[in-house]
C-alpha cells in the first residue's frame, strides 16, 4: 500500500548563531495532506497565482511577495485540507551553542522535533483503508546539504530514544525537491515565513503577526493544545521571551483550551 500522507517541509530563518547579520530565529514547517486528496489540495498555489495575476507554473516564494499579496495566500492556505506543524528556534536562547555549530546539526535537531509531531499527527488521523498509515517526507532542497546524510540521522535516531512514531515516519521515504517541482513546498514556505514574520522583528524593530493569527485553523493541536504540538518553542528558556507585547498573538490566538473563533479546516 502507498503511503496515507504527505508532509512538505520547509524553512525560514538561518541557522547562524550569532552576528554576521544571523536572524535571532530559525522556524521549520511542515504542511500536511493525505495523499488520496494531496493534487486537489496543493493545486490552491495555481488558484493563488491566478489571483495575483501570476504567470502559470512560476513558483511563489513568500518572501518576494508584498504584503497585500501574502495575505490571500495564507487565507487559501488556512482554509485548505490540510495541517501545519512549526518548530521555533529562538537561537540567543540556546544555552551550549557550541554543540550546534556543526553544519547542519540545529536543522536536523530542528527536524526531529518536527517530525516527532507530524509522526503524532498522522497517528491520530490514520483511516481504514486510506494507505499503509505512513508519511511521505519531501523536504525543499537545499543546496550544500546531503539528504543521505539526513537519512542516516534520521535511522541513527531510530536506535535511539525519542517520541517520534516510527510506525509513521520511514527513512526510505524521505525526498528532497525544489518548490517548482512539488507545490506543496511553497505552502510549507508560507506557513513557516508567515510564522517567521510573528515572531522576528525586522530592522525597524516590528514583527507581523497577522499572518500566524490567520493560521490558526490549520495548527496541529489536541483539545484546543497548540503549544507542543502544532508550535513547538526551543529551547524552554525561550519562555522568558514569549512574555513581551511581540508575543501578544500567542496568548490570545494560541492559548491552551481557547474556544474556536472560527471553523477549523478537517485533514
Amino acid at each position: 500500500m502507498s503511503a496515507s500522507f504527505v508532509v512538505y517541509i520547509d524553512e525560514s530563518g538561518d541557522e547562524g548563531l550569532q552576528g554576521g547579520g544571523a536572524s535571532d530565529w530559525f522556524v521549520l514547517s511542515a504542511a500536511v495532506t493525505r495523499k488520496s486528496t494531496d493534487l486537489e489540495t496543493v493545486k490552491l498555489v495555481d488558484a493563488v497565482r491566478a489571483q495575483l495575476g501570476r504567470a502559470p507554473h512560476k513558483p511563489l516564494h513568500f518572501r518576494d511577495l508584498r504584503h497585500e499579496h501574502r495575505v490571500p495566500f495564507i487565507d487559501r492556505i488556512a482554509r485548505a485540507p490540510l495541517r501545519a506543524v512549526t518548530v521555533l528556534v529562538h537561537k540567543p536562547s540556546i544555552l551550549e551553542p557550541e554543540v550546534f555549530r556543526r553544519s547542519h546539526l540545529l536543522y536536523f535537531y530542528s527536524v526531529r522535533h518536527l517530525l516527532e509531531r507530524v509522526s503524532w499527527l498522522c497517528r491520530e488521523h490514520r483511516r481504514e483503508g486510506d494507505g499503509d498509515g505512513t508519511a511521505e517526507v519531501v523536504f525543499s532542497n537545499r543546496s550544500g546539504m546531503s539528504y543521505e546524510e539526513l537519512r542516516q540521522y534520521m535511522q541513527l535516531l531510530q536506535g535511539r530514544e525519542t517520541s517520534i512514531d516510527w510506525s509513521a515516519i520511514r527513512c526510505d521515504q524521505i525526498n528532497a525537491f525544489t518548490g517548482g517541482r512539488r507545490m506543496g513546498l511553497q505552502i510549507a514556505d508560507a506557513i513557516a515565513s508567515g510564522f517567521f514574520k510573528a515572531v522576528e522583528p525586522s530592522q525597524y524593530g516590528h514583527t507581523e503577526d497577522r499572518y500566524a493569527r490567520m493560521l490558526r485553523p490549520i495548527v496541529y493541536h489536541r483539545q484546543r493544545c497548540y503549544q507542543g504540538y502544532g508550535l513547538k518553542f526551543w529551547p524552554r528558556e525561550v519562555a522568558s521571551a514569549l512574555g513581551t507585547p511581540h508575543f501578544r498573538w500567542l496568548k490570545e490566538i494560541y492559548a491552551e483550551r481557547r474556544q474556536s473563533l472560527q471553523r477549523v479546516s478537517s485533514l
